[in-house]
């Protein structure tokens, strides 16, 4: 069933009048939280995680409606061809098989002819014995010393995925081994971290499935020539996750070990592979590394095989889609209530808006449909203190909050007013879903409140490697099950080269430039050249 058909579809057309129905004054979320069983008919326990969606407009004819579009859109089955291996990225004509990454069963999952599990499963084997050797001191820099820092190269998917896990176990990080993110080709990236490493006891690992992104080359030559000017050996100190046969997987260009990528993985999904395997088992330890995958697998099982009215991922991207297309939100925000998530918004923001931000369907014609979301996020409660003036006031966006039971530090207990500082998180928490539901009639408009604001509140057991991994795949399977009912292919990203192209028509002006200073710029357009001019001239 193709994109160009979705308004066509009964339930399209039902879906519709619903909205109309639920912005009624009497449909009102100060009303509908109040329902009888309200939270036991509106929220899932499933996959290692608890999803309440009592706050969000919906009532049991909505739910119902949409539960009725996944089946016409047939997500559950899609989703099984994906984990199985058929090809779902047809824009690329390849499967998209990150699942596949943390499948620890025995069964075959077959790509042109052959079972990648067993390559998977050599992958992890590596990771595992080269993060042991370098742990144990068996493997050292060239000057004889173990090594104390990682740096990892790369950008987008080659280290989002990764920040957000190293920063959510980060107290799991018992190795004597810190970790750095080269991503922007900003040499104050690089500047800030030169100041906190030690050369001389630092591993470089260039991310890059292709080796030929331009920023993260610029970072690795500047990585080469900083190593160079200390006396080192970039071979000695230098690892590479890369596709077989790319530069960087080149024997006359040494390295100390080179990890491989494949097609079948798309840089924003893959950090369940040796792009965050191998920072990540070095940061953490490879056992570390290893739950956090069995806590994806479990949660990759819910959302294939769990019913369409008990499926997690698929209930909160049905969800997506009604704030989305029906009730016409464009922003999603996402807000931990654990400051060791805080670096999940900026990865979802990419796995959301990169993957579900199309104009062209799966069958090639112009979608018709808003697809996609704006995602941003910030902890809570730093969140409140931020930019929830306009959360409860002004333009309202529905929320995902998410909440710990038990923190990772446990031996904090200090009372004020009467409660500890994980009991205080937790009446923000409990208390600002339901004050942007509710809201407040006041005397003085300035303090009045609309309320009818949703949000939805995610809870995890603790933050475990096991439950990052859970938490991770339920926004990999939610982002694939919105994109399924869109008709759009989430696993492609042609939308960010046009920018890459003008910047390489720049790029090649300033080169010219740098070998002859009598080069001009009269061949670029009068505002490109201003840019240009002011930058080569050092003043504005």
């Amino acid at each position: 069933m193709n994109s160009t058909s979705l308004q066509d579809l009964p339930q399209w057309h039902s879906l519709i009048k619903c909205a109309e129905r639920i912005s009624l004054p009497e449909n009102h979320l100060k009303y509908l939280v109040e329902s009888r069983d309200r939270l036991r008919r509106f929220s899932l326990k499933g996959g290692g995680i608890f999803l309440d969606f009592s706050r969000q407009r919906v009532d049991a004819e909505t739910m119902g409606l949409l539960f009725e579009l996944a089946e016409a859109r047939d997500l559950k089955n899609k989703f099984r061809k994906m984990m199985s291996g058929q090809i779902v990225n047809t824009t690329e004509n390849r499967p998209a098989l990150h699942t596949a990454c943390r499948d620890f069963s025995s069964r075959d999952i077959r790509v042109e002819g052959r079972n990648i599990l067993p390559e998977i499963e050599e992958q992890r084997r590596l990771i595992k014995q080269f993060a042991g050797d370098v742990h144990s001191g068996k493997i050292k820099g060239s000057t004889g010393k173990r090594f104390t820092s990682v740096v990892v190269i790369g950008i987008g998917g080659s280290y989002l995925g990764t920040q957000f896990v190293s920063t959510a176990l980060d107290a799991y990080a018992d190795r004597g081994i810190s970790i750095h993110y080269l991503a922007n080709v900003d040499v104050h990236n690089f500047g800030d971290i030169i100041r906190r490493i030690d050369p001389e006891t630092t591993l470089w690992i260039i991310i890059s499935k292709s080796y030929t992104t331009p920023e993260t080359l610029a970072n690795t030559n500047l990585a080469y020539h900083y190593m160079k000017s200390r006396g080192l050996d970039p071979s000695r100190h230098t690892v590479t996750v890369t596709a077989k046969g790319s530069p960087g997987d080149d024997p006359s260009n040494p390295v100390l070990a080179s990890f491989n990528m494949f097609d079948y993985i798309g840089g924003r999904y893959s950090v369940s592979s040796a792009v965050g395997g191998v920072p990540l088992s070095l940061f953490l330890g490879y056992e570390v590394f290893e739950a956090f995958l069995y806590g994806a697998e479990e949660m990759d099982i819910h959302a294939a095989q769990a019913p369409v009215c008990e499926n997690l991922p698929l209930t909160a991207a049905m969800i997506s889609v009604w704030n989305n297309n029906f009730l016409h939100y464009p922003a999603q925000g996402i807000i931990p209530y654990a400051s060791p998530l805080a670096k999940l918004a900026p990865h979802i923001q990419q796995l959301t808006m990169e993957s579900n931000g199309k104009s062209v369907g799966q069958d090639g014609a112009a979608v018709d449909v808003e697809t996609g979301t704006i995602i941003f996020g910030e902890p809570g409660t730093n969140a409140q203190h931020s930019f929830f003036q306009l959360a409860h006031q002004g333009r309202p966006f529905p929320i995902d909050f998410i909440g710990v039971v038990n923190p990772q530090y446990d031996q904090f207990e200090t009372l004020t007013k009467g409660v500890t500082n994980h009991q205080e998180l937790w009446a923000n928490l409990i208390s600002q879903p339901m004050a942007l539901a509710k809201g407040k009639s006041d005397d003085n408009p300035a303090k009045c409140f609309s309320g009818n604001r949703p949000s939805s509140t995610i809870l995890l057991n603790e933050l475990s490697p096991a439950d990052i991994g859970r938490l991770l795949s339920f926004y990999e399977s939610k982002t694939v099950f919105e994109a399924f009912v869109w008709g759009i292919n989430p696993f492609d990203q042609f939308g960010v080269e046009l920018g890459k192209t003008m910047a390489s028509d720049i790029r090649n002006a300033m080169a010219e430039r740098n070998q002859d200073s009598r080069h001009g710029f009269d061949t670029a357009d009068p505002i490109s050249k201003y840019f240009l001019d002011t930058l080569f001239s050092g003043h504005l």
